[in-house]
């Protein structure tokens, strides 16, 4: 797997941030537990570079859950 990471130590704080996030997507929670057991979008390959906050990251995992090659870069607004 290719990817750089800016700030590693930071890596649990924002998986619990996103897991946290997680509980107020019911829909996206429902579509993940689906496309993991159909796999709609095996195959596909998604590219996005996009603001990301958690949750956009819920849709990114939501969409390897069924089955995609997902790729994100990140960036940031200029002030």
């Amino acid at each position: 797997m290719n990817h750089h990471v800016k700030d590693i130590s930071l890596a649990k704080k924002g998986k619990l941030r996103i897991e946290w996030a997680e509980k107020d997507m019911p829909v996206l929670r429902l579509i993940k537990k689906r496309f993991e057991k159909e796999k709609p979008l095996k195959g596909v390959r998604l590219g996005t570079c996009l603001h990301v906050t958690t949750e956009t990251a819920n849709l990114a995992i939501t969409l390897k859950a069924g089955g995609a090659d997902v790729y994100l870069c990140a960036y940031k607004r200029c002030p």
